[in-house]
């Protein structure tokens, strides 16, 4: 008897987390179905550009679905999850979350309970170390597009996370107590190519921007280019 492959959707946001999830589920036999980006009201999407998840998306060969969210945030995140059970006929909802943040329930499992929906988290509870070591293993080509001050300066701004750069967040985690995944917003990423990607998003142009704290890549040119050809 034939078994029946699990409908998922995956949580985006475009960076090493939700790429990673992507990758687990996979693996655990899900069919991934769509990515989904939720925006709530007055969201900025900086180091996470909504064009570069599209483009993401087409890499990928799966649709990019947004939803906007409103107040009151709680009542309407429940009711867009149970609108993505129904409207695409998935059970699952695949994220990259890591951990508790400031002690608070998961919040999208919380939303998720109302429909039943079932959520999948590969990377929950796992070592920061082995989580980064298991994304460069896979040779996903990931950037930094966002740093928070005083955490990490300009410079890190569209630099490839490599072993080498594992190491300096290391010993800056041991120096000022960065996470090393960057869970309290020190820093953002997005991936670019990896072993799921039938296309590459090369990163053509961009600015370096500041908001505040945050510096991010305010990116204005990139393509799609085929795999296993040099950039140029």
């Amino acid at each position: 008897m034939q078994t029946i492959s699990p409908r998922a959707a995956v949580l985006w946001t475009g960076g090493k987390d939700s790429m990673l999830a992507l990758y687990e589920a996979r693996l655990s036999g899900f069919t991934i179905v769509n990515l989904v980006t939720f925006i709530p009201d007055g969201a900025d999407f900086l180091a996470h550009p909504l064009l570069i998840m599209k483009a993401q998306s087409q890499a990928l060969n799966l649709p990019h679905r947004t939803l906007t969210i409103s107040e009151p945030f709680q009542e309407n995140y429940e009711k867009a999850i149970a609108s993505i059970k129904t409207k695409y006929e998935v059970d699952t909802l695949v994220t990259g979350d890591i951990a508790l943040v400031d002690g608070f329930p998961n919040w999208i499992r919380e939303c998720s309970r109302p429909s039943e929906m079932k959520v999948f988290t590969p990377l929950w509870g796992k070592d920061r170390r082995t989580i980064l070591n298991r994304l460069l293993s896979l040779r996903f080509q990931v950037i930094f597009s966002g740093i928070k001050k005083p955490w990490l300066t300009e410079d890190w701004l569209g630099r490839e996370m490599t072993d080498s750069s594992l190491e300096q967040l290391r010993v800056l985690g041991r120096e000022t107590g960065l996470d090393l995944c960057g869970e309290q917003g020190e820093y953002h990423t997005l991936v670019l190519d990896g072993p799921v990607f039938g296309k590459r998003v090369e990163i053509r142009g961009y600015s370096k921007e500041i908001r505040n704290e945050l510096a991010y890549m305010k990116i204005d040119h990139w393509i799609l280019g085929d795999k296993g050809q040099e950039i140029s």
